[in-house]
């Protein structure tokens, strides 16, 4: 049978189901599925949400933290070069099922990120749900043909939308399981990220890892998306970005099918006036800049949380989510200069400590440099005198010595001495 899904290229998106009666049919098959998700969730979510203050900090620096998304079909020769300049050293390149007759080509452009870690997200069609046997013999097509290039897969992605195949947890558990078998029987040196909800529905989350089947994760993968409450700092339903980080991570720990470690697999914002290819209604889209300052505030506040592993930005090139706009030629918006300075200021980062009061930020980490501070205000500007004269580094990049700090909604960076220098 055909899959009634198909490639929406805009969005980036397999196109919803057009016939209503399949869909209707489909969600009533699921009901016994949805019922076990919402019980497990009403017992695990408010244990984990109690346990969260007991939720030890995982030891997370800032050398495998920072990620990019990279695709085939966005400028696949451009982006080795474009990667490169940009500094980071770890990737995530989405392959459709679907596309697997395509593989060779997905192989060579694995390759062409020659120095880079490559984390590689199998995205799934209701044919690969449905036909099991098919997708172990196309997963082990893929493991086996990038053996000795890439060992760690996202198994399935965005699994509580019915527009990416999945219409029950149960389904998915059923998928991930036939990944998980060829490891345990072909593949042992596989990492396998599994669980890979988007947005804060972490009912569906506690039901991944909360099961009898006989599977088991080497780290939880969540597309925790916050673009549609504004500023990263907001809240929904008094949860702001660092606590449904740390709710996960506690419900992670509890589980026994995995050991805690969390990794993001993907989150954006959506720019302005790029429609069609912006994912979402304009009403959710912000600008350029704040976009830049949004991206930057996002990885700072997720490094804060030290219970997050990695954050894979979706990514490099994209008209409407993207750091560069491909729509004519290759124009690097102000957040290519903005991730490429976090990087540079970061990479070689060691958490030491986070605060806030009154909407000034402060994140304050030991570098070989000494003790790097990064402030921010989330709303407004306000001029801090200081007793010494820093070199301070903006958002994009630009570096100037002064002995008083501008703050603002962008990010900036000093450096002072160790105390025992």
């Amino acid at each position: 049978m055909k899959t009634p899904f198909a490639w929406d290229y805009y969005s980036d998106q397999p196109a919803i189901i057009r016939d209503k009666k399949l869909k209707r049919k489909m969600r009533l098959s699921a009901l016994p599925s949805l019922i076990k998700t919402f019980l497990i969730a009403a017992v695990t979510l408010p244990f984990s949400v109690l346990t969260i203050p007991y939720l030890p900090h995982r030891r997370i620096d800032g050398d495998r933290f920072f990620g990019m998304g990279v695709n085939l079909d966005k400028e696949p020769s451009l982006s080795p070069g474009l990667v490169r300049e940009l500094g980071v050293k770890n990737l995530l390149i989405r392959i459709p099922l679907w596309e697997i007759d395509r593989l060779h080509e997905y192989v060579a452009f694995v390759r062409s990120f020659e120095g880079c870690t490559v984390t590689i997200a199998l995205l799934q069609d209701r044919e690969h749900i449905t036909d099991l046997p098919m997708t172990r013999e196309h997963f082990k097509a893929i493991f086996t043909a990038l053996s000795g290039i890439c060992d760690t897969y996202v198994i399935g992605s965005t699994i509580n939308r019915a527009k990416w195949g999945f219409f029950s947890v149960n389904e998915y558990l059923d998928f991930y399981g036939i990944a998980f078998d060829l490891k345990k029987t072909c593949f042992p040196h596989l990492k396998l990220i599994g669980s890979n909800v988007i947005d804060f529905e972490y009912h569906y989350s506690a039901h991944t890892l909360f099961n009898f089947k006989n599977i088991r994760y080497d780290a939880v993968g969540s597309l925790l998306y916050v673009d549609r409450r504004g500023a990263p700092e907001n809240t929904q339903m008094g949860f702001n970005l660092i606590e449904k980080i740390r709710l996960l991570a506690s419900l992670a720990r509890l589980s026994p099918k995995c050991d805690g470690e969390i990794v993001i697999t993907e989150t954006n914002w959506p720019i302005t006036g790029t429609a069609p290819y912006a994912p979402t209604s304009e009403t959710e889209c912000v600008d350029e800049e704040s976009y830049a300052s949004y991206m930057v505030r996002y990885h700072l506040l997720a490094f804060a949380s030290q219970s997050v592993n990695s954050v894979f930005w979706h990514q490099l090139v994209a008209p409407g989510y993207g750091l560069i706009d491909n729509r004519d030629g290759i124009r690097k918006r102000s957040a290519f200069d903005a991730y490429r300075t976090m990087l540079s200021q970061m990479a070689d980062a060691s958490f030491v400590g986070y605060g806030v009061k009154r909407g000034r930020h402060t994140l304050l980490c030991e570098t070989l440099r000494g003790v790097l501070h990064v402030e921010w205000l989330e709303e407004g500007s306000m001029e801090i005198a200081l007793t010494q004269t820093v070199t301070v580094t903006t958002r994009d990049g630009i570096s100037m010595d002064t002995d008083t700090l501008l703050l603002g909604e962008s990010p900036i960076y000093y450096t002072t001495p160790l105390e025992n220098e």
